[in-house]
């Protein structure tokens, strides 16, 4: 992603409780819970919900929100496109963190399973 830097600052001094009624608002109508959406913020973030809520009251931007982020292992297997640009190429990496959290509300918007939202490895059976 060839971003300009207007942009990523942008994206960092944008508040997460800007955004998050967005994202509740984009689950609901599709059938999916605040619940739901909780879980995929604290898979991607590690924030329960006492914490995620102490962030929207603080106001914190998207920059504070992902600095105490304690960001999933398996969040660079997050790929595809979110706002017309590959996730995966995305080279700021608050941007692309901010990407990943929009991609994953996209999934979950859609219908997509939790187990392929969260990425989960892949799982053999060894037969003898």
């Amino acid at each position: 992603m060839n971003d300009s830097s207007t942009q990523n600052q942008r994206i960092a001094n944008m508040t997460f409780a800007s955004v998050y009624p967005l994202y509740l608002t984009k689950v609901e109508k599709k059938g999916r819970t605040k619940e739901e959406l909780h879980q995929v913020i604290e898979w991607l973030t590690g924030f329960d919900n006492q914490k995620l809520q102490d962030l929207i009251n603080e106001n914190a931007t998207f920059e504070a929100f992902f600095q105490k982020a304690a960001l999933n292992r398996n969040a660079s297997l997050i790929t595809g496109v979110i706002c017309g640009y590959r996730v995966e190429e995305i080279e700021n990496p608050l941007t692309q963190q901010v990407r990943y959290l929009d991609k994953l509300v996209d999934e979950l918007a859609k219908g997509r399973k939790m187990e392929k939202i969260f990425r989960s490895p892949l799982k053999f059976t060894i037969t003898t």
